[in-house]
């Protein structure tokens, strides 16, 4: 080992550390994200609280770009953005808050429980990695857990909120590997920023219609959870997010992510009052090894 490599290889894992600690951060904040729209949506309609959330963090987003005299991408940069912006600002937004209208956060948290899965799946399409048949295993195995819990939930049937809910991680899961692709050539805050102003045109003209014909509620609960939605869940919690993928990885910021269901799954008892029957947390536990078993095969 030469005295350059007994140099570096300390900064280096004290960089995967703090790209850990970033990525943990970002699942910490994202595992609200649920419970805060809940709350948002006993004072504003789904469009509504869709659209805000948008529009006010293209709103913090701008005042962060125009402070720091942050220069317009190139256009090489801009599909991916856009990616970003339809998938992690528009669509999955909008199809949670559809979906939470009739299903439990509980519910919800287990269903979403394979977007990291999503995730480390779509980023294989995109680099052209084979992933090993541990990976596929495990993610048919997890697959087939999921479509059984919503089976045996809705009596046989999927229902609305299920249809909802997996378009949802399908789009966010694009958005979470193009975010963490862009993050290695600009700032992971930037990415995120962008993205939401991309998304201002669609956002400002869902929510105008929106307020006008959904009725509001402005309670301090339902302000308390546009806000959070807005300022964490849709801008701050993706500058932590993106900066640690960008450290450390998709693939092993995604292994992060696999405590996110269980941590929704707490906030609802502790936050919302719900009753979790003893098949959401089995059903969780089944979805998350099987994901940390794709996560650690050979990709």
């Amino acid at each position: 080992m030469t005295a350059h490599d007994s140099a570096t290889l300390p900064s280096a894992i004290a960089a995967n550390r703090g790209g850990t600690a970033f990525a943990a951060l970002g699942v910490l904040l994202f595992s609200f994200s649920f419970p805060a729209t809940a709350w948002a949506l006993t004072g504003f309609g789904p469009w509504t609280a869709t659209g805000a959330r948008g529009v006010l963090a293209a709103l913090a987003a701008g005042v962060c770009l125009a402070a720091s005299r942050v220069p317009v991408p190139g256009r090489r940069h801009w599909p991916g953005l856009l990616v970003v912006a339809g998938g992690c600002v528009v669509g999955f937004p909008l199809l949670t808050t559809l979906a939470l209208r009739t299903s439990s956060t509980a519910h919800s948290a287990v269903v979403i429980g394979l977007l990291p899965l999503a995730t480390a799946a779509i980023g294989a399409v995109r680099t052209g990695a084979r992933p090993s048949r541990l990976f596929w295993a495990g993610a048919v195995t997890g697959a087939v857990a999921v479509i059984g819990f919503t089976l045996l939930q809705s009596h046989g049937k999927p229902t609305a909120a299920d249809l909802y809910l997996f378009a949802a991680l399908l789009v966010c899961a694009a958005g979470y590997a193009e975010g963490g692709r862009l993050a290695r050539h600009m700032p992971g805050w930037q990415v995120i920023a962008w993205s939401v102003l991309a998304a201002l045109p669609v956002t400002l003209v869902t929510t105008v219609p929106a307020l006008s014909s959904e009725p509001v509620h402005p309670t301090a609960l339902a302000l308390t959870g546009l806000g959070y939605i807005a300022a964490v869940s849709q801008f701050g919690g993706f500058v932590v997010w993106y900066r640690g993928m960008a450290a450390i990885g998709v693939t092993r910021a995604s292994q992060l992510q696999l405590a996110q269901p269980l941590l929704t799954l707490v906030w609802s008892v502790l936050l919302l009052g719900e009753r979790v029957s003893p098949i959401v947390p089995f059903t969780a536990v089944i979805v998350l090894a099987c994901i940390a078993v794709t996560q650690r095969a050979r990709g």
